[in-house]
């Protein structure tokens, strides 16, 4: 909420020893009490002559592309020649003869050191610049120059204090950020509380003041409040005769200018500035315009309505609408109708300030994506109470400024017309409750006087306190609440901030320690971790061709989710991994190497049971064992997973050599590393899964487990997600990996090795991983080390089959291992190659 400073102390009595009451202090005092104050505004100040001046004459010159205005401005005697008016050259073309503008005289400096000379411009001598809202600091407006209304200064009349730009009384626009569940706050009547309650001043309430009417003698409109509607209260009064033309006055455009809301009419701006004064929004209908008796009720099907933004909505059943005979006239709570719009002819006004049920209003202004200053209150609940005083408030000012009749009758109508709702439970409390929460001995009697200055009646019993919450705090309805109000209003700094002591022989549990040297691990090779979302949208199944019974299809679907686009909980890491690299690719980064650690949801559980719905607790006592087990049934298996893509150059290219792209070997090799903290060793054979290419995607086990996969991504993944050509990705399943707590010490010989070569001709169907493993298996104790260094497929080897080769390293522990010993295991190796998969020594 936007609020200029010095409106919001108005309803607070800040003495000279109150210390500092600036706009910083002001907000360090509302941080104080728990607000969040993003910003403070401080008005720059104008120095020299700004002064009030009068159109007297305008001369359009035609001879320029663009509208350009000669004018005659009477300043009084503050112009260059006190006997003449003041020339000035001015290109908006808002304002006419006779019209009060704000003239920044040639020495005057505007906000932003903006300095004002005479110059020559479009052939004229322009002697300073009739200013608009956004040059004085005052708005955003560059619409058109600031028009004051008649009446309001005189020309020559010092205009830095009538705009409140004055460099010794100084004004600022606090923005306030306002908590959901407060309301009441987004208003004066109501942060000026919070502002007295800081500075432990009193304060005097704005809906309290009495407008001077007459008691209401009777009805005024006829209105009728459906039991269903969610009105809970429907205050009518009419204003009649009133001046259609009558402008805002300057001291009220300036604050609702200021609160960021532009002004319109007298009629349109009285309502927001009571909106803004007491935190009631209102709505002004044109009486003329209104046939028959209201109705508050539920839109039926196929009803329609215009609202003022000259949009045509369907109504849904669950919108509440305000109908006169012909119809809805308004949306409640969200914004009105334009076939009672008030406009520049309207004398006869209705004026509406209705209490809306606050779930409704927001649901509807959601639905009809219609966010407005109303709804906003409404959905965070406005005081019942005050509805009667704004009718009031607005109908004195239409009175006062507008020249307006006030009608004797007031409709006040809706379940309950008192202005409150039905009475609310008094929350009984320990009155040394706030003292124990917080570890805190607060000075005797705290509690109460905090709770009255927030507006509650307390009464004082032998075993604590019996507190009756105001009608603006729907939020307090718990002990625990009434200990918040204490605590912040006491200070939250004032509660002693002490972190208790570790038990000792603690720290990081197994998991969590493997899992921070996985991050390492990958890091130390060159990988970066990411944060990415753990949603995904449908469409990346679709992309990644998923068929119709892959698991990966079985997610959770959220019900309300943060992005349309993005509806399911992720099933596997690859989605926003690969949604990561379109980001980073798009921002010029074309060499990637990105990795996250994270749980995906999966429904089908894996353990042959499907995740059903969870069951509706009560809230009133702990639920049973069969309840809890129902809730674990429905929950998904979410185990740990951890994930990696990479793309461009693996190896950058520089003075030292051409660099190497990134190749699926390396998102296997990825994979290894991962592994290698675990202490477990993969075994690499050939599969076919989507996303990955057919050909280029390997399955990675341990022992009999599928842990895993990797490889270079499939291209139409890769065209139809939008990224580089050769990406590559790996994913594995940390919770499948075992754990090798110690690992075996490795054994090191001093003995020199015996290095020997074999060529093997195997079927191309044979995986290499396998023919590896059976040289391993083969070659006894001796074969230290089995290393695949080329693969050849050629006529020479002959059709359906390729050739192996197989680096061989033997070594024995305790001795000098012969060349006859070490070709003996080779020979042994090679044999069990061939006795499993028909491998012959290539010739």
């Amino acid at each position: 909420m936007r609020v200029p400073a010095s409106w919001l102390v108005e309803p607070v009595a800040l003495a000279d020893s109150a210390g500092d009451q600036s706009a910083d202090a002001l907000a360090e005092a509302l941080i104080r009490v728990g607000f969040e104050v993003e910003d403070v505004v401080p008005l720059e100040p104008v120095t020299g002559p700004l002064v009030i001046g009068r159109v007297l004459e305008v001369e359009e010159l035609a001879e320029f592309k663009k509208p350009i205005r000669f004018c005659r401005v009477d300043v009084g005697s503050r112009g260059s020649d006190p006997a003449a008016p003041q020339g000035i050259v001015c290109g908006a073309t808002n304002f006419a003869v006779g019209d009060l503008v704000v003239a920044a005289l040639p020495g005057t400096t505007l906000p932003g050191g903006f300095e004002i000379a005479a110059r020559t411009t479009y052939g004229r001598v322009s002697d300073g610049m009739i200013c608009a809202l956004d040059e004085l600091g005052l708005g955003e407006d560059h619409s058109g120059i600031l028009v004051l209304p008649a009446g309001t200064a005189e020309p020559g009349d010092d205009a830095v204090g009538l705009l409140g730009l004055d460099p010794a009384a100084p004004d600022a626009v606090l923005d306030i950020a306002v908590n959901p569940d407060r309301g009441y706050a987004l208003s004066i009547r109501g942060m000026g509380r919070e502002l007295a309650c800081a500075y432990d001043a009193s304060y005097g309430d704005p809906a309290a003041i009495d407008q001077g009417h007459p008691a209401a003698t009777g009805d005024g409109w006829p209105v009728h409040v459906e039991p269903d509607s969610g009105c809970r209260r429907f205050v009518a009064r009419r204003v009649t005769g009133l001046d259609p033309m009558a402008p805002t006055p300057w001291w009220m455009r300036r604050r609702i200018l200021l609160a960021g809301i532009r002004p319109i009419s007298l009629a349109v701006d009285v309502t927001n500035y009571v909106m803004l004064e007491l935190g009631q929004p209102m709505h002004a209908y044109d009486a003329a315009r209104v046939t028959g008796d209201l109705v508050v009720r539920r839109a039926r099907t196929d009803e329609k309505l215009t609202t003022l933004d000259d949009v045509s909505r369907a109504l849904d059943p669950d919108d509440v609408a305000v109908c006169d005979d012909s119809g809805p006239i308004g949306l409640a709570g969200v914004m009105g109708g334009a076939s009672t719009e008030v406009t520049h002819a309207t004398a006869d006004v209705l004026l509406e300030a209705a209490t809306w049920d606050p779930a409704s209003v927001a649901r509807t202004a959601r639905r009809h994506k219609l966010p407005s200053e109303a709804a906003r209150r409404f959905e965070r609940a406005v005081d019942p109470a005050v509805a009667r005083a704004a009718t009031d408030l607005a109908a004195a000012l239409l009175e006062r400024y507008g020249g307006a009749d006030v009608a004797a009758g007031v409709t006040d109508a809706g379940p309950f017309p008192a202005g409150t709702d039905p009475a609310v439970p008094r929350i009984r409390m320990a009155l040394d409750l706030p003292d124990r929460v917080a570890g805190v001995a607060y000075p005797r009697g705290a509690s109460v006087r905090r709770l009255v200055q927030v507006g509650c009646a307390v009464d004082v019993e032998s075993d604590g306190v019996s507190v009756a919450p105001p009608t603006w705090r729907p939020d307090l309805t718990r002990p625990a609440d009434l200990v918040e109000e204490v605590l912040r209003l006491e200070g939250y700094e004032s509660i002693p901030s002490e972190l208790p002591a570790a038990a000792p022989g603690t720290g990081l549990t197994p998991a969590q320690r493997r899992r921070r040297q996985v991050s390492h691990s990958l890091a130390d090779a060159g990988y970066q971790e990411v944060l990415p979302s753990p949603f995904m949208a449908p469409a990346v199944l679709d992309a990644f061709g998923l068929d119709d019974d892959d698991p990966r299809r079985s997610a959770v679907r959220l019900a309300n989710p943060l992005d349309a686009d993005r509806s399911l909980v992720a099933t596997t890491l690859l989605p926003g991994l690969l949604d990561a690299v379109v980001r980073n690719v798009s921002r010029g980064l074309r060499d990637l190497a990105l990795f996250h650690i994270g749980q995906v949801a999966r429904p089908d559980r894996g353990d042959g049971k499907v995740a059903g719905p969870a069951p509706v607790l009560a809230v009133d006592a702990r639920p049973s064992d069969d309840l809890i087990a129902q809730l674990k049934d429905a929950l998904p298996a979410q185990p740990l997973r951890v994930g990696a893509v990479l793309t461009g150059a693996w190896e950058r290219p520089g003075w030292w050599g051409e660099g190497r792209p990134a190749t699926w070997a390396d998102a296997i090799d990825a994979a290894r590393t991962v592994s290698a903290v675990y202490g477990a060793e993969l075994t690499v054979t050939a599969d076919r899964h989507a996303p990955w290419h057919p050909g280029r995607c390997a399955a990675l086990h341990v022992g009999d487990v599928l842990v895993g996969h990797a490889g270079e991504l499939h291209p139409k993944v890769l065209e139809a997600l939008g990224l580089p050509p050769r990406t590559c990705a790996m994913e594995l399943e940390l919770d499948r990996l075992p754990v090798t707590e110690v690992l075996a010490r490795p054994e090191v010989s001093s003995f020199p090795p015996v290095l020997l070569d074999v060529a093997l001709v195997v079927p191309v169907e044979a995986p290499a991983a396998d023919v590896q493993a059976a040289l391993t298996a083969g070659g006894g104790e001796l074969l230290e080390d089995v290393r695949l260094f080329d693969v050849y497929s050629g006529a020479q080897v002959g059709e359906g089959r390729r050739s192996l080769a197989f680096a061989l390293r033997f070594r024995a522990p305790d001795r000098t291992l012969t060349i006859e010993e070490a070709a003996v295991a080779r020979d042994a190796a090679v044999a069990l190659a061939g006795e499993r998969h028909g491998a012959v020594l290539r010739s």
